[in-house]
């Protein structure tokens, strides 16, 4: 008989109403790995940013009708998933980080199940702290909450694979193709990598992050074979008062528009489409690109249930069960180099748990 496998589909989440838009912020600007202050002050700054970004939140999520999409869209990648693995008895659940359905919700559910083996499967090919760090702890709280036990692999992170690089090259070309032939010639154009961003002090502590990103575009590039690409990443989604990672996709759009260059803008450390790709990308980055004169303003879409990222993720499942129980990354072993000690398995090799059968990553 095929082996029950439940796959924990990892994302962050939305708010599903306007009336759960304030409790999806200070879910949100609750997290330690988020708000990195002192436990004692995080409820109260927790606030304090929540509301001051209730408004323009709102605002934003209007424009989607109130909610967002990045349930129903992971869903569909969940079904795509399982039709993928034939060969299994696999079945998806979603755990997301700060609105439901939760990781007690997916725990539940998968202890209901009753699966032989478990594999945690980010929706973040990059790994950081902030997003499948945060997501892991939450899972171990919750697994161990609802009394989950089983041989259990993580895949950290996929930021090269070979299946995931070929298929958003495959995005970009189409992007880059459609965009040349609504341009003039005359105008060049310039590929424009937009990752959400994160305070300057965690990519300084060690978290690998931002190195991510740069290999992702890279590997990128060189699947989609095109030489002589001009091309740039930048950060987006600014959200507390520290200094950012940059450059930020705000300064490339001016700098664009100072030399006259139109843009193909690439969300790279997105899969799904959600407010930061449907509205800070689409609505307000567009509105800053024709305001200052930007000759041509184009976006790739994210992966969603593109075929070839759906085939990415299931040899990525294939992989992990090869490598577990325990942690591995698209490559097998650690893929950071030795200056981010905030890899996941510099973490480990700390004195943190180790992975291992159970239900804790």
């Amino acid at each position: 008989m095929p082996r029950r496998v439940a796959i924990v589909l990892f994302n962050l989440g939305g708010p599903d109403s306007p009336a759960a838009i304030k409790p999806f912020l200070l879910n949100l600007f609750r997290d330690k790995a988020i708000l990195r202050v002192p436990f004692f002050v995080r409820p109260f700054l927790a606030r304090i940013i929540a509301r001051s970004r209730l408004k323009p939140a709102t605002e934003n999520y209007a424009i989607l009708g109130g909610r967002s999409p990045l349930l129903e869209l992971t869903q569909a990648q969940a079904q795509a998933l399982e039709a993928a693995l034939p060969d299994l008895e696999a079945k998806c659940f979603i755990a997301m980080r700060y609105w439901h359905p939760m990781s007690l919700e997916a725990a539940r559910a998968v202890k209901a199940w009753g699966p032989d083996e478990i594999v945690l499967l980010p929706l973040y090919p990059q790994w950081s702290t902030t997003t499948t760090g945060s997501s892991l702890t939450a899972w171990r709280e919750a697994a161990a909450s609802a009394g989950l036990v089983a041989p259990t692999t993580t895949l950290c992170c996929y930021p090269t694979h070979p299946g995931f690089a070929a298929a958003t090259a495959a995005l970009v070309r189409t992007g880059w193709e459609q965009a040349r032939a609504a341009l003039d010639p005359a105008v060049p154009l310039r590929v424009l990598f937009s990752a959400h961003g994160l305070p300057e002090a965690i990519v300084q502590a060690g978290d690998p992050y931002q190195w991510q990103v740069e290999q992702t575009v890279q590997a990128v590039l060189a699947a989609w074979g095109a030489p002589g690409i001009d091309s740039a990443i930048c950060y987006q989604s600014r959200a507390t008062p520290q200094k950012w990672i940059d450059p930020s996709t705000e300064a490339e759009i001016e700098r664009a528009a100072h030399e006259r260059v139109a843009l193909l803008v690439v969300p790279i450390a997105f899969v799904s489409e959600h407010s930061e790709t449907l509205v800070e990308l689409d609505v307000e980055y567009r509105q800053l690109a024709d305001r200052l004169g930007v000759p041509g303003y184009f976006r790739v879409p994210t992966q969603n249930s593109d075929p070839g990222f759906i085939a990415a993720l299931a040899d990525l499942v294939r992989h992990a069960r090869a490598a577990g129980p325990g942690l591995c990354s698209h490559v097998g072993g650690r893929f950071c180099d030795a200056r981010h000690a905030d890899c996941p398995f510099a973490t480990y090799a700390r004195g943190a748990p180790v992975p291992q059968a159970g239900a804790t990553p």
